[in-house]
């Protein structure tokens, strides 16, 4: 959730060149519908392959999960703060998370209002990020990455009977926890694990000796050394807790060495996700300055994962940010683009597309533009 603009600067001023910056308000429940936003023929969104799910509200990172027979989907609540852009993410100042819903793909989305705000949630200072859920012991778990009263990003979960909301927050962050973007898996076996990091302003590469530090804003600034590596831990039997103290996941080229820092390409970044298809285990993340969502393979929760290629390619906007599910015997990713903003960065849009696999189990790169 943090920018770096002049990398993009080409796509943003097309962006601005050809579509209007006032935002739109009216609410749509379109699904993979095919509506378009502008009629110019110069839309850069002319030829996307899905729809925002909703545009009365501006949604982002977005972690969709089945509950009960119903798609739920937790995602981030953008809105105008009036704060400059800078690689920081400042301008990501999100305050409440907005919980929607739907009975299947394409159809009528619920917005269930606001289920978790920064006022009800004791230790908080700023920026509500990325979240996701988890169900277990007949509660629903909400997991969000906030900045504390010391502005460090830190991890808490609040807690909740119905999977909508609304969430009431525990009085303290994960005991052990730093950084942004949650992702909670959990095996057939029952355990569950959390995959959590951010590099820039997520502050991952702050803990690099165990130990909050406030020096790098970008990573480790040292191209040749391996690259800074998002983190995993086991979540105790109550889901409030870590049942560890978080670990390195290490994620592999082809030739089994693990990425430099000078790989923007395809290290990580921040936005990590793991499901599991045919016995392996996918652990998929951003690339963030190169704007791809990007997946690799292992044998057991923690890795070590080897690099197989690409998801998403870039979508319009600076981040990338996704989830990928199985629903009713398909599989979908959960994304988000700026097609309501016309183009704003920090003001986004999520949208669902179906995923498929190669008969050897390669997910097919999909580009959000190719209809």
């Amino acid at each position: 959730m943090k920018a770096k603009y002049l990398r993009t600067l080409t796509l943003i001023l097309f962006v601005a060149l050809f579509i209007s910056c006032n935002q739109n308000k009216t609410a749509v429940n379109t699904g993979t519908d095919s509506t378009n936003l502008t009629s110019s023929s110069n839309d850069p969104f002319k030829n996307a392959i899905s729809q925002p799910l909703v545009s009365h509200i501006f949604t982002a990172d977005p972690s969709a999960h089945v509950f009960n027979g119903r798609i739920y989907i937790y995602n981030s609540h953008d809105y105008e703060a009036g704060t400059p852009e800078n690689d920081n993410g400042d301008h990501f100042a999100m305050k409440d998370y907005h919980i929607l819903s739907m009975d299947s793909i394409g159809g009528k989305v619920t917005d269930h209002g606001v289920a978790l705000s920064t006022e009800n949630i004791p230790w908080a200072g700023r920026q509500l990020w990325a979240p996701d859920a988890a169900y277990k012991n007949g509660k629903y778990f909400l997991y969000f990455p906030l900045k504390d009263k010391n502005d460090i990003f830190k991890i808490g979960v609040a807690i909740s009977d119905k999977p909508e909301g609304p969430f009431k927050a525990e009085p303290e962050p994960i005991n052990g926890s730093f950084s942004i973007d949650p992702a909670v898996f959990t095996d057939n076996n029952g355990k569950t694990y959390m995959y959590f990091g951010g590099i820039w302003g997520g502050q991952l590469q702050r803990w690099k000796n165990g130990k909050y530090v406030n020096e790098s804003k970008t990573d480790l600034e040292k191209d040749e050394q391996p690259a800074v590596a998002p983190q995993v831990a086991e979540m105790d039997k109550s889901m409030l807790q870590f049942a560890e103290k978080p670990k390195d996941l290490i994620i592999l080229d082809e030739n089994g060495k693990p990425f430099l820092g000078g790989n923007h390409e395809k290290r990580f970044f921040e936005a990590a996700w793991m499901h599991k298809y045919n016995g392996k285990y996918y652990f998929s993340y951003s690339t963030g300055d190169t704007h791809q969502i990007v997946y690799a393979i292992g044998n057991n929760p923690y890795g070590p994962f080897t690099y197989q290629g690409v998801v998403l390619k870039p979508v319009i906007g600076w981040t990338n940010h996704h989830s990928i599910v199985e629903i009713k015997g398909k599989w979908f990713i959960f994304y988000h683009d700026t097609q309501v903003s016309k183009g704003k960065t920090h003001l986004r849009n999520v949208k669902v597309t179906e995923l498929k696999y190669d008969d050897n189990g390669k997910i097919i790169p999909i580009d959000a533009y190719s209809k």
